[in-house]
């Protein structure tokens, strides 16, 4: 990492503060539409002698598995071509039934991969313990590189089917809750008054940073896919949050937000840099910046006077307990 990709990170996202709009639909989501997490339990067959070869839970699915196919196995039935394994799919907010979904296939046994199988039929239940669908087929494991192999773990496109539906009558709707994605009081309110102003009358309600409760008009009524395919395309200045993220391990200092910088001075190893202040005496070097210096010309200066990511991460915690540096740190 050197220093000038920290000063391209820091140069792009300070960026931010200039005011630039968003769309509504980029910035919340709406209760109850969103996708739902299932898992099931299951097996891939047809290993190369990669399965997991045994194993309490591997023969115990193994033997069930014979005993519905109308076999009865008086010994437990152990194969290193078989694999147990957990099956995860996300089924989409307004699934229907038969709708495909891809499907994740992980390893829970001793299999060292679980190439060429194919996953036996499996039901995917939500959180609920219902079942919503069923998957099976080949797997596909992809993108192995001798001697990078991953391949406990892969995937079927289309592997899933939905066999059972989430009850929504979303069209009969008389109020919905948007929630914005990253909670602030002002975008909220921004949003509240472009709602109102667009559809002409007091249907959206701001009640904390996070939720605008909306009422569907009266001529919206039976059409509430075409009020949210306006409101999700209303633009909105989303505000941002003054923020500087560190990465210590990796030297990544990025900013963003209006980032406020006070009347300071920095003396790091040889060098002294002060924001609008009077002369420093000394023998060591002074480098003036205005007070109106955003955190962008901040770390230009310091780059061009040679200072590497380490320092500019010091710099900043050191202005940021000074009080000179108006900006959460966050350090990852």
């Amino acid at each position: 990492m050197n220093k000038l990709f920290a000063l391209l990170s820091l140069s792009v996202l300070s960026l931010s503060a200039v005011a630039t709009t968003s769309r509504i639909k980029d910035l919340v989501t709406i209760k109850g539409v969103r996708e739902n997490a299932l898992i099931g339990y299951g097996l891939v067959i047809g290993l190369n002698g990669t399965g997991d070869g045994g194993g309490e839970i591997t023969n115990t699915s193994l033997k069930k598995m014979f005993q519905t196919l109308g076999l009865n196995p008086q010994k437990e039935v152990t194969s290193k071509n078989v694999a147990a394994v957990i099956v995860t799919a996300k089924l989409p907010a307004f699934g229907r039934v038969g709708q495909k979904l891809d499907v994740t296939i992980s390893s829970i046994g001793d299999a060292s991969s679980l190439a060429g199988g194919t996953l036996l039929v499996t039901p995917l239940k939500g959180g609920d313990g219902q079942v919503y669908a069923v998957s099976s087929g080949a797997l596909s494991i992809g993108g192995l590189e001798k001697g990078k192999k991953f391949a406990t773990t892969g995937r079927i496109p289309d592997g899933g089917t939905v066999e059972k539906e989430l009850e929504m009558s979303f069209n009969e709707k008389k109020a919905l809750r948007l929630a914005l994605n990253t909670p602030d009081f002002t975008t909220a309110a921004r949003i509240e008054k472009t709602i109102n102003q667009e559809l002409g009358g007091k249907y959206a309600t701001a009640s904390d940073s996070t939720t605008i409760d909306l009422i569907i008009p009266t001529y919206y009524e039976r059409k509430v896919v075409e009020l949210i395919a306006h409101v999700e395309n209303y633009r909105v200045a989303a505000d941002v949050a003054a923020r500087i993220v560190i990465n210590e391990r990796t030297g990544t200092v990025v900013a963003g937000g209006e980032i406020v910088l006070k009347k300071s001075a920095i003396a790091h190893g040889n060098l002294v840099l002060e924001v609008k202040g009077s002369e420093a005496g000394g023998k060591q070097a002074v480098h003036m910046i205005e007070q109106t210096t955003t955190i962008n010309d901040l770390v230009k200066a310091l780059n061009a006077l040679g200072t590497t990511p380490e320092d500019l991460i010091s710099i900043f915690q050191a202005l940021k307990g000074q009080g000179a540096l108006v900006a959460d740190i966050e350090l990852i």
